[in-house]
């Protein structure tokens, strides 16, 4: 088998990649997922919020699924469900096992879409027996909403990423009482706007700086011991507190997907976990690019699209050999910046920029600044930012032009 653009993943990120390379010329496109349908993390989304940028109107997660999905049988876009990437070779040849057995596909250029993971039990390690009733909130989420199983009866959540504050709601509107939502930072780990309509509109309490030190139980979860945590994240003595319980969802971070990128040799940023790329999403392979979760971990699903269509675009510009190669700069993190992506920009580019980062603390009456040569390029005044929130900071075409030397980005006094 012989495909111009090959996309791994079936989720928004190769949903929308897929559209925008046949509406920029290509024929030949092939998305491979492994689950039984497309659609990605949005199907088991039922809660709305989503498309508010990219559709103007407000949806849930499988209608937003639906409208992309609607959009690649209208291309006659080519996919291949419950199938499973093995191996990406050097020469672009990608080896999948499918249900009529091991395929070999040939691609031209390929797009990594592969979305992230939930870190589990096992990365963070809570002292315990191995009781029933924990489980990733993603799982708990996909078991409710999906396969139509309630989990439990009495939840504690630990961590406060969105899925977890979602699903404090949904457990709640299902009818289980959640107990407390657990966060060892100072300050959640989700969107302003879930805390508020997930944990105060139910009233439901959030416990900072504190950890699950202990999860009790033989055969089934029975409690939790809690621990209050200093500013160095030791435990506080004589602050211990047990809330029995019979479930614990683990909202405790995502990891981009990237084995399979690990194999085909793309270079990964340490910081992300995901691709080092460029403005145009290409990585350091010819003619593999990547977008979405897979690359770092985005809050809302309308900028995995938007980065998804440069994937796309760009993808096949390659294939049509209208995408050049020229020198690029480097983007560096500053003071009390996590990371940028792209880490790499060809000033050349015909189009503006996007530089996508998260700050490392809470932040009030700043601003974000932008330097190349030491040299003040572009500022930003920002009256409130926080490690949860992306931030973005758009270059146009034209000031990219001017710059010819690294560009880094740092919070500073407003």
């Amino acid at each position: 088998m012989r495909y111009n653009i090959v996309i791994i993943g079936g989720g928004p990120a190769g949903l929308g990649a897929a559209v925008e390379a046949k509406k920029n010329g290509i024929e030949n496109v092939l998305i491979i997922e492994r689950d039984r349908e497309l659609g990605g993390i949005l199907n088991q989304c039922i809660h709305n919020g989503f498309g508010l940028h990219e559709f103007k109107e407000e949806l849930t997660g499988p209608e937003y699924a639906g409208k992309f999905i609607e959009m690649v049988k209208k291309e006659n876009i080519d996919y291949m469900l419950n199938t499973m990437v093995l191996n990406i070779n050097e020469n672009k040849s990608i080896e999948a096992i499918g249900e009529d057995g091991l395929i070999n596909i040939e691609a031209d250029a390929i797009v990594l879409a592969m979305g992230c993971r939930e870190r589990t039990r096992g990365a963070i390690d809570i002292p315990g027996y191995r009781p029933a009733g924990v489980y990733t909130a993603g799982a708990a989420q996909r078991l409710s909403n999906m396969e139509g199983y309630m989990v439990g009866k009495e939840v504690v959540i630990y961590g406060s990423g969105d899925i977890g504050l979602i699903m404090a709601r949904r457990m709640t509107l299902e009818g289980a009482k959640v107990k407390a939502v657990v966060e060892i930072n100072p300050h959640s780990s989700g969107l302003t706007r879930n805390i508020v309509q997930c944990l105060d509109d139910f009233n439901i309490p959030l416990k900072l700086s504190t950890s699950i030190s202990y999860i009790h139980g033989k055969e089934r979860v029975s409690g939790v011991t809690l621990s209050k945590l200093d500013e160095n994240r030791n435990p506080i003595p004589d602050q211990d507190e047990f809330i029995e319980c019979d479930t614990v969802l683990l909202s405790v971070g995502l990891i981009p997907e990237n084995e399979l990128s690990v194999g085909a040799g793309v270079n990964l940023d340490m910081r992300t976990s995901g691709p080092i790329v460029n403005n145009t999403m290409s990585t350091n392979l010819d003619g593999v690019f990547a977008c979405g979760n897979v690359v770092h971990v985005h809050d809302l699903v309308d900028f995995v699209t938007k980065e998804s269509r440069i994937a796309g675009r760009n993808a096949a510009k390659y294939c049509l050999s209208k995408l050049e190669k020229n020198d690029t700069v480097s983007t560096e993190a500053g003071e009390g910046i996590g990371y940028i992506v792209p880490q790499n920009i060809d000033t050349s580019n015909d189009e503006d920029v996007n530089l996508f980062m998260r700050v490392r603390n809470i932040y009030k009456n700043k601003k974000l600044v932008v330097k190349s040569n030491n040299e003040i390029i572009l500022e930003k005044k920002r009256k409130h930012m926080i490690p949860s929130e992306m931030e973005s900071i758009n270059i146009s075409k034209d000031l990219l032009k001017n710059i010819t030397g690294n560009i880094s980005v740092s919070v500073e006094e407003a």
